[in-house]
């Protein structure tokens, strides 16, 4: 029992466990708060940062303190990395999974309301992606890292004058 008050095995257990609990409250307050910071989520982020770190040092501030903390935030994000390849299940409980938006022109007023998303944002996110109208939309989704996807008919109509290129040339060789 001597090892766990051993003050830098207290620094790497106090920093998995903020590392931890930090990825289960992104987890539950949403995705979409990843997606594109605001000043306001930027703020929030220093914040807490600030605000954990005595947590993760136990008041440590020597050099040996600030790595042991480091090195066990990487080894931590490492090992959940592996574990979410090695079991997809897990990777899913931990990052949770993508959400339809709009289908086929349509908003998903629902999956809206799951998501934490306004039609406004959703509209923003279209825009962004070069499609000017909803029906133009064939889906778009809040993928896992809090960004959202467009596909349009315009795509629809790349990727086949793609594929025709790329016939077009498979068949000249």
């Amino acid at each position: 029992m001597q090892f766990f008050h051993n003050s830098y095995v207290s620094i790497i257990l106090s920093s998995i466990a903020v590392y931890l609990f930090i990825i289960l409250a992104i987890r539950l307050f949403g995705k979409k708060e990843l997606s594109q910071l605001s000043v306001f989520d930027l703020v929030f982020i220093l914040l807490i940062s600030n605000a954990v770190q005595n947590a993760m040092v136990l008041g440590d501030n020597t050099l040996f303190g600030g790595l042991a903390a480091a090195l066990s935030l990487f080894i931590m994000n490492f090992i959940l990395k592996r574990l979410q390849f090695k079991f997809p299940k897990f990777g899913r409980l931990i990052q949770g999974d993508a959400i339809m938006l709009v289908y086929h022109g349509k908003i998903i007023p629902s999956h809206l309301r799951m998501a934490g998303i306004t039609e406004e944002e959703v509209m923003q996110a279209v825009r962004e992606h070069g499609v000017a109208l909803l029906s133009d939309v064939d889906l778009a989704v809040l993928e896992v890292d809090g960004n959202i996807s467009v596909l349009s008919n315009d795509f629809k109509k790349r990727t086949n004058r793609r594929r025709k290129a790329h016939k077009v040339l498979a068949e000249q060789n």
